[in-house]
């Protein structure tokens, strides 16, 4: 049983900055591609960024691209999530969520097999 467990999420000003964890447990973490969703009022959930096995390979989503960052540490079985530049429509729960299977990082929420229970982010204006 794989278990996701995030953390660091809270309530930030515009254009401030916040990291969020996620710590892994129950199978190997490297086997995993990771990535971060979150889903915003009357969207569905989106893949912000996502992270290949060893860190060499990463993506982000339009919106986020060059304001966040996605890195892991797979010797402390966690993944983290450094937003900066934060603003109100980043606001949303985000959730960490595991895939295994082919490839390098995955775009697509429907793919990752696990999630963890989230975090809620609030960007005040």
């Amino acid at each position: 049983q794989v278990q996701l467990l995030e953390s660091g999420g809270g309530l930030v000003q515009a254009g401030g900055s916040l990291r969020l964890s996620c710590v892994v447990s129950g199978r190997t973490f490297s086997s995993y591609i990771m990535g971060w969703s979150r889903q915003l009022p009357g969207k569905e959930r989106e893949i912000v960024a996502s992270i290949s096995r060893t860190g060499g390979t990463t993506y982000y989503a339009d919106s986020v691209k060059g304001r966040f960052t996605i890195s892991r540490d797979n010797a402390k079985n966690t993944v983290y999530l450094q937003m900066y530049t934060l603003n109100p429509e980043d606001t949303a729960v985000y959730y960490c969520g595991a895939r295994g299977g082919v490839g390098l990082t995955s775009s697509s929420a429907g793919a990752y097999e696990y999630w963890g229970q989230g975090t809620q982010v609030t960007v005040s204006s």
